[in-house]
């Protein structure tokens, strides 16, 4: 039998959660031995967010240009599409983790790199490349960080067209002259940004009534608008029945519900996200392989003292930065527990608990136009049963906005708790509106009075300006 290594804290997966759990326990002096099977990393750095991102800044970079007088001409081509791919691969460091591991050494944690499975309570056994065994022990906690993995549904042909998942279409070395997009959300509404800039005759099919479901109505309305306006095609309340593939390399064909086809060079499957939970022994703790893992606001699993899971795996909240948030809450849990200190702060706000994940939740949809979104929608508010008014104004009638670009097109609203008179929610859609989301998560999160954010003056002229402008708007 091997004898277990020892660690105060075993974190199994290396993306941005995992890591930085790793740093927040060896930063409160705890042993951390960190488990990957892939890149550290993981999936933000080399096929998500980092390299989505880098391929849609020079997308957005030209289409904020062209709305700027004297500039218009000289961004009237096309774009050079081997420099936003060398762009691209420059920020995923071209699928190398080296200076990720280089930062682990500095802090003194221990990588091991294999396929990492629970062995019981506080063991983790690791199967390297080369197929030898590790066997840790945590003395304090594990840490499951493996995040998830692109969802397929099953489709006849499915398979065999081989589709692109997102793996696919931020690490792709060519453009495909049509690109077919299923899907209406973050990752769908994106691809199709970017591809559409990048020269594709992009089709996208959308199963919903329209695209980012998540967010208000009008967010996803602009943004389709856009998009068909730049050349896309957008299709909602489309069915997809079954996938052709015409041969290794063929064209793919898209059969939609009622036997009307749709022919792409490559297929774009953006339908959501399914845990990497099936093969790291969960069994072995009592708990349910290939299922999202249920936890507490300080990221412990329920019933399970030494067990923990940050990041998407928990359905918390399936962001990057509230990964972090969540490995941030995670790590200061178990080194208070370690130090066996005073209580938890397990107050609405304290220490200890992932509070945002719930009530001041942020995020960029970095299309064109931009859409952010902090706290709950309208109908969100009304559901939680919050007495509540909605103030809406149009971004584009802000002198800010004005003079960012001609024809400045976009909409703010801010969701009002009449009862305690805070901001519950806000949602800004427009060029460059995702720099407006952080004033806005402090708000929120802050709950931030209206009659003090009443003194937070917004510089003058910036896009900013509109928070003035919802004020005004609410006070009447």
């Amino acid at each position: 039998m091997t004898e277990a290594v020892e660690y105060d804290v075993v974190v199994l997966g290396g993306g941005p959660a995992g890591e930085n759990v790793v740093d927040r326990t060896r930063a409160a002096g705890l042993s951390t031995a960190l488990v990957e099977a892939e890149l550290i990393g993981g999936e933000c750095s080399y096929w998500a967010c980092v390299p989505s991102k880098a391929l849609l800044r020079p997308a957005l970079a030209r289409a904020d240009a062209r709305r700027v007088p004297g500039l218009r001409a000289a961004v009237a081509g096309p774009l050079d599409t081997a420099a936003v791919l060398a762009h691209r691969d420059y920020w995923t460091g071209d699928w190398k983790d080296d200076g990720q591991v280089d930062w682990l050494d500095s802090i003194g944690a221990h990588v091991y790199r294999g396929h990492g499975r629970l062995h019981g309570e506080r063991r983790v056994d690791v199967t390297g490349p080369e197929g030898e065994h590790h066997l840790l022990a945590a003395r304090h906690a594990v840490v499951v960080a493996t995040g998830t993995r692109p969802l397929l549904p099953e489709l006849p042909g499915l398979t065999g067209a081989r589709p692109w998942t997102s793996r696919e279409a931020t690490s792709a070395r060519h453009v495909p002259p049509r690109l077919a997009v299923v899907g209406g959300s973050v990752v769908a509404a994106e691809m199709a940004t970017a591809y559409t800039a990048l020269g594709s005759a992009v089709t996208l099919l959308v199963r919903g009534a329209g695209l980012l479901p998540r967010m208000e109505d009008f967010a996803g309305e602009l943004v389709a608008e856009s998009l068909r306006e730049a050349g896309a095609t957008v299709r909602t309340g489309t069915s997809v029945e079954a996938v052709v593939r015409d041969g290794p390399t063929g064209p793919v064909t898209v059969v939609l519900e009622g036997g009307e086809t749709v022919e792409a060079d490559e297929l774009l499957f953006a339908t959501g996200r399914t845990p990497r939970t099936d093969d790291i022994g969960l069994e072995t703790v009592g708990l349910t392989p290939g299922g999202w893992i249920p936890v507490d606001d300080d990221c412990r699993v329920r019933g399970h003292g030494w067990l923990y899971a940050v990041g998407d795996v928990n359905h918390r909240a399936l962001m990057t930065h509230q990964g972090k948030y969540q490995a941030r809450i995670a790590g200061a849990a178990i080194a208070a527990r370690a130090a066996g200190g005073p209580l938890l702060e397990t107050d609405r706000w304290g220490a200890h608990a992932a509070t945002a994940d719930t009530d001041a939740l942020p995020q960029v949809v970095f299309t064109d136009p931009e859409a952010a979104s902090v706290g709950l929608t309208l109908a969100a508010a009304e559901r939680a049963g919050h007495r509540v008014r909605a103030v809406d104004y149009d971004l584009g009638a802000v002198s800010g906005a004005g003079l960012y670009a001609d024809g400045y097109r976009g909409r703010a609203r801010m969701v009002v708790d009449l009862d305690r008179e805070v901001v519950l929610g806000a949602t800004f859609v427009g060029p460059a509106a995702g720099e407006l989301l952080h004033a806005a998560t402090i708000a929120v999160a802050g709950e931030v009075p209206l009659a003090r954010l009443w003194h937070a003056v917004p510089a003058f002229p910036t896009i900013s300006e509109v928070w003035l402008r919802l004020l005004e708007a609410y006070r009447g």
